[in-house]
């Protein structure tokens, strides 16, 4: 298999996708934050030390993902036309499950834009939480589906 980022040198360069065609792009990556069980009472009821945790957090995913070409070299600037960030609460192990999904239509897909929200959701979850638990515990992170493009879909097993 040829790695699409390394030149016939071997050196490092951006894909070139000019002669692409534009396809809707989804893809949805997933994230995982388990804390104490006093931290999760109170990250459930929505409000921290710092204020409004899963507002911040959400903005701060959106922020990212629309970010993420200057963040992960070689990534292509998209015109994104959706983020969606979801939290499913697992009161059994005390963690928060996270669902990013973005879409676009475009040359190249979002997979990376939707693992960086991902991403970032959980930090501004521990950003919002350290002060009441340093044992805050981040990941995994994945991708759970993307469609699109050459490639079709995929979908994790």
């Amino acid at each position: 298999m040829q790695l699409t980022h390394l030149d016939e040198k071997g050196r490092a360069r951006m894909v070139d996708i000019s002669d692409k065609r534009e396809t809707h792009r989804v893809a949805k990556a997933y994230g995982n934050v388990r804390v104490s069980p006093n931290t999760y009472k109170i990250i459930k009821e929505g409000y921290g030390p710092k204020g409004d945790i899963f507002s911040v957090a959400k903005i701060a995913g959106i922020m990212a993902a629309k970010k993420t070409h200057e963040l992960i070299p070689l990534c292509h600037p998209l015109a994104i036309s959706h983020i969606e960030v979801e939290f499913t609460f697992l009161d059994d192990e005390n963690r928060v499950e996270i669902l990013s999904t973005v879409k676009t239509t475009g040359k190249t897909g979002v997979e990376m834009e939707a693992l960086v929200c991902a991403t970032h959701v959980a930090l501004t979850i521990y950003d919002m939480c350290k002060a009441i638990d340093k044992g805050i515990e981040l990941g995994p992170f994945y991708l759970i589906e993307k469609e699109g493009g050459k490639s079709g879909r995929y979908e994790r097993r």
